[in-house]
């Protein structure tokens, strides 16, 4: 199982849910289908609080709608380190079990990402190893690639480049505009990001010696689900 907290030496007992802290830059798309899911009871989860470095997106309505705490840790106009120890103390005061980067535009240090290691994840638009950084579908059509899709990892100090867990993967096709397949991407990362949270929140998934390990064995490959 992800390991909590320096503060925290045990996740709770199989009858608690995991508690989520989700960490978003936008609109949180991820986010409200993560949360909904949860709240629906569809994962053995919920959602303590939802961070945003940026004031004014429009995931943090979304969340208070339904009914989350939010708040705002602000990047702009400070210092990395400064904005790391800030967002570290806000996270570490609601203890979360995972932390979920839900389109968080933020490259987070290697100290920073240390100090959650094995309990916090990503999900990057694109079949990594391929693609990592920004624009991906743009790329993706550039390239001529014939599929495409998205991944859900764990989070390492190298930019997208932590253990792979689940990937979707979607067909290119040949009227595709970057808004078409990144659209048919993002509702496949709905699809694959809450299963992997309710892998974990059972107990099938574990960071184990630096690797996640899934219903006892260890991923040396992402699993893949193809979509149309």
């Amino acid at each position: 199982m992800v390991r909590s907290a320096k503060a925290r030496t045990a996740l709770s007992s199989t009858s608690d849910p995991l508690r989520l802290a989700i960490l978003i830059s936008g609109r949180g798309s991820n986010m409200a289908t993560i949360a909904r899911e949860c709240l629906e009871r569809r994962i053995n989860a919920r959602v303590a609080v939802v961070i945003s470095n940026k004031p004014g997106v429009a995931g943090l309505p979304t969340a208070q709608q339904m009914g989350l705490r939010t708040q705002v840790v602000p990047s702009s106009g400070v210092g990395r380190e400064d904005f790391e120890k800030a967002l570290t103390a806000t996270l570490d005061e609601h203890a979360p079990d995972l932390v979920i980067l839900a389109g968080f535009m933020r490259v987070l240090t290697a100290p920073f990402v240390r100090h959650y290691s094995g309990r916090m994840i990503n999900i990057h638009p694109s079949l990594l190893p391929k693609y990592t950084g920004l624009h991906t579908h743009q790329r993706v059509l550039d390239a001529g690639d014939t599929e495409h899709g998205a991944t859900v990892h764990f989070v390492t100090p190298e930019l997208d480049g932590g253990p792979l867990i689940l990937q979707s993967r979607v067909p290119v096709k040949t009227a595709d505009s970057e808004a078409t397949l990144a659209a048919r991407v993002q509702a496949t990362e709905h699809v694959i990001y809450p299963r992997v949270i309710a892998w974990i929140a059972d107990k099938r998934l574990d960071w184990n010696g630096g690797r996640p390990l899934l219903d006892g064995k260890h991923l040396t490959q992402p699993v893949v689900e193809d979509f149309p």
